[in-house]
């Protein structure tokens, strides 16, 4: 498997070296022969080649079975014509990875303030309130007058349906439960479309239990309950919402592992941002960027059906874990390593670890 690497700007070098370094102890542990080829987006980019993301870039990836992208500093790239792309957005876009998978769960050692609990949110990700994912010209939102904006809402039949397929496809290797997340009360036509797509895969998986919440009501659900849920499906914006809301329930936003996967390409990338407050202190936390690598790695080895990657992912959540449990982590989760240390223990451990 070949699996371009791409660290980022602020806390995503330390974070990505981390990460790297437990993707050559899977690749050891595991047989799976990893080639990782390291290039780079954002600030270094458009220091080097005047843009956060090149077309010889996207080529290397499209080329490649895998992306991991480091967190970027999405807020200082404001002026596309400068060169200033979102690499996330543009990879999103570029390579259709429709489905953001936000896994969210309770870690032992970890204080949380809710009952322990083991969900993933499938966000779709292509279209919604997004202003650049709706129109040709790459921009939905309007300045009517100087004191009106008119912001626009794409959603289409097909995306409704796959975002639909992959959450029932995942329940069905879960707990066999989909919640469907909506504003359709208010937002009648475009989530009523979604309900009824989703309604309409839901008759292909018969063992698969599905209800539907209103997304203000299922925010004071999951905050009360979050037992309650196994796969949660939704739209862009609630999903972007929601996932972000449930990593924190679990303890820490830098816990939650995040894939963006379409039909024939995936990125893994850390649930959360840059932190250049942080950056080049030793103390970024590398937990959310190595399970997104083992997400990436369990969709390559279900899709081409190759065992080991999947047993790959499957021990990387172990040993983090154990990991965490064990202390064996940085401050912000009860540990007391920086972050390479972390992620050479995480290694060290990986390596050790029972098939």
């Amino acid at each position: 498997m070949k699996i371009v690497i791409l660290p980022g700007d602020g806390i995503g070098p330390e974070t990505m070296a981390a990460t790297v370094e437990v993707l050559h102890a899977a690749s050891q542990r595991f047989g799976l022969n990893l080639a990782l080829e390291h290039d780079v987006a954002g600030h270094e980019s458009l220091q080097r080649h005047g843009a956060t993301v090149t077309p010889a870039l996207l080529e290397k990836v499209r080329a490649a079975d895998g992306l991991m992208l480091g967190p970027m500093a999405t807020f200082d790239f404001k002026d596309e014509s400068k060169g200033e792309i979102n690499p996330s957005m543009f990879f999103r876009k570029e390579l259709d990875l429709y489905a953001n998978i936000r896994p969210a769960r309770t870690w032992r050692g970890v204080p949380h303030k809710v009952d322990a609990f083991d969900l993933v949110v499938v966000r779709e990700n292509t279209e919604g309130f997004y202003a650049d994912r709706n129109i040709a010209s790459g921009r939905s939102e309007m300045l009517v007058t100087e004191d009106v904006v008119v912001s626009l809402r794409r959603i289409t039949r097909a995306c409704c349906a796959r975002i639909a397929r992959a959450a029932f496809e995942l329940a069905r290797a879960r707990r066999k439960h989909v919640s469907i997340v909506h504003k359709a009360n208010v937002l009648k036509v475009g989530d009523g479309m979604f309900i009824e797509e989703c309604r309409k895969v839901a008759q292909e998986f018969p063992d698969v239990t599905v209800d539907d919440f209103i997304v203000d009501a299922m925010m004071a659900h999951v905050v009360r309950a979050p037992q309650r849920f196994d796969v949660i499906v939704t739209t862009n914006m609630f999903g972007d919402i929601l996932s972000d809301l449930t990593a924190e329930l679990s303890g820490s936003l830098g816990l939650g592992g995040s894939l963006n996967m379409g039909a024939r390409h995936a990125m893994g990338q850390a649930a959360h941002g840059s932190a250049p407050d942080i950056a080049g202190q030793n103390i970024a936390n590398p937990f959310s960027l190595i399970l997104s690598a083992g997400q990436l790695l369990d969709w390559h080895g279900r899709r081409t059906g190759q065992a080991a990657y999947v047993a790959a992912a499957d021990a990387i959540v172990r040993t983090a874990a154990a990991a965490v449990e064990a202390g064996e982590s940085t401050r912000d989760v009860g540990g007391n390593l920086g972050t390479a240390e972390t992620g050479r223990a995480f290694a060290k451990r990986l390596l050790g670890a029972e098939p």
